[in-house]
């Protein structure tokens, strides 16, 4: 049986007794569950004395964890079973550790996929790390501030209209998508006041292939047009989004925990919520712009294009 690892750490401004009350009673994961929050409808039991829960839903599948050991502000281990979408165990633990005014917060999970699906292994860690990031920013708000900065919105079916536009398009690494996008959209916006009369709509960012086991993301940040200059301006790409029918998730919230909209939308297609078209790739339209907004009141559209 192909065995998976996955560690991921946070810094989190509270004591280890705070975050420790936290990990050990099951009624305060809902707010911060990576999973939950793509499926706010699952089914979810959590026992009497708060030591163990299960869950079932559509998108997140069916099982059960429960604590089976506790070391007071230092440490919670879990027994985690999966039965649906295949049925698997895996070995939980989270360790605290001060750090200063603040504590380290580590959760890993040791497991194994069926002999059968020995090629996803590094894809799961990949993915379930990721999901252990969302979760770790979500849990970090949830204790500092007792709320978290992350609503989704399902729009559900709709059309896009389409679009043609100048953009940047890009390949780097994940850990630096925000700050190139950050160039990227101040060269946009630049452009954009020099050209105020000829804007269509709202900005957007196509991801063209985003690669979790390598950390890479290829991507063009968008500017819709009226009409595009030929040629394109130096250093930027024009092209076209054709109208389609779409499935949209609406984000409220920092660009941090634009994921959880992201997984959601990966989750439904998975459950085949929806049947993807092919040769549209998804994007994201930004309703409101940092700088316009508070940050907790950005509104991000994400579009996956499905046939109708």
């Amino acid at each position: 049986m192909p065995k998976t690892h996955v560690s991921k750490s946070i810094d989190i401004q509270a004591s280890p007794e705070k975050i420790f009350s936290t990990l050990n009673d099951f009624n305060h994961w809902k707010p911060w569950s990576p999973w939950q929050i793509c499926e706010p409808e699952a089914s979810l039991k959590i026992a009497d004395d708060a030591k163990s829960y299960q869950w079932e839903g559509r998108r997140i599948g069916s099982g059960n964890m429960r604590i089976t050991n506790e070391q007071p502000h230092a440490s919670v281990d879990y027994d985690l079973t999966f039965l649906k979408p295949w049925k698997s165990t895996a070995k939980v633990r989270f360790t605290l550790e001060p750090a200063g005014d603040n504590s380290k917060v580590t959760w890993i999970m040791d497991s194994s996929l069926p002999f059968f699906m020995f090629w996803m292994k590094k894809s799961m860690e990949a993915f379930i790390g990721m999901d252990f990031d969302r979760g770790l920013n979500m849990l970090k708000e949830y204790v500092e501030d007792g709320a978290i900065k992350s609503k989704l919105e399902f729009v559900g079916k709709g059309r896009y209209p389409g679009c043609q536009y100048v953009g940047i398009k890009r390949t780097c690494s994940v850990p630096e998508v925000g700050s190139a996008m950050t160039k990227d959209f101040e060269r946009l916006k630049n452009y954009g006041e020099e050209h105020h009369d000829n804007i269509a709509s709202e900005p957007f960012s196509i991801y063209h292939k985003w690669d979790p086991v390598k950390q890479s993301v290829s991507y063009t940040a968008g500017l819709p047009l009226k009409s595009v200059p030929s040629p394109a301006p130096d250093g930027m790409v024009k092209g076209a989004i054709p109208e389609t029918a779409t499935y949209t998730v609406r984000h409220i919230g920092p660009y941090l925990h634009l994921g959880n909209a992201w997984s959601t939308l990966i989750a439904m297609q998975r459950a085949k919520e929806f049947k993807p078209k092919k040769g549209i790739h998804p994007f994201e339209t930004y309703v409101s712009m940092p700088g316009k907004v508070p940050e907790t009141e950005l509104i991000t559209d994400i579009h996956f294009a499905i046939n109708s």
